[in-house]
């Protein structure tokens, strides 16, 4: 990548972060913005002293593979978000609107989504190797076949 779409990404993220900060900090319902300030270095402590450190490892020992690896990241990103809703399923407290959808379903199909994609990418990706494979091999077949030394019998005495 270039270093001048480098620069342009980098400027429009921080033009990005800095209109979701002022629309936080001008937010009336925000009275206290050190408490916001608490919360996103316990969620940046949480999630890069803790999530990514067990995601990292989990996949490492248990995952074969970048799509199963892959796959488990999703996962992981969808439960943390999905997981609070999903938990609190019940918790409407008289109030059917509060959480008014069937969140573990959803959770639950949205994790079978992306489980299916990550099996069409891995059988995919299997059968681009295969048919590679293949190909490789038949072209070393070719490549002995046209080497092969051609047997010529030696001239006979007398013959010039």
């Amino acid at each position: 990548m270039t270093a001048g779409i480098r620069a342009l990404l980098l400027a429009a993220g921080l033009a990005v972060i800095g209109y979701g900060l002022y629309g936080l900090l001008g937010d009336p319902y925000i009275t206290d913005p050190t408490g916001v300030l608490v919360w996103a270095i316990g969620g940046l402590v949480v999630h890069d002293g803790l999530w990514v450190p067990l995601v990292c490892l989990l996949g490492a020992f248990l995952a074969r593979g970048a799509v199963l690896r892959g796959w488990l990241v999703v996962a992981a990103a969808v439960t943390a978000v999905g997981l609070p809703a999903v938990l609190r399923a019940d918790d409407d407290h008289g109030n059917p609107s509060v959480l008014p959808l069937p969140y573990l379903r959803n959770w639950l199909l949205v994790l079978a989504a992306t489980a299916g994609v990550a099996l069409l990418v891995a059988f995919v990706g299997r059968w681009r190797h295969r048919d590679r494979h293949r190909a490789v091999k038949r072209r070393v077949r070719a490549v002995k076949h046209r080497n092969r030394a051609v047997r010529r019998r030696a001239p006979r005495a007398g013959r010039s």
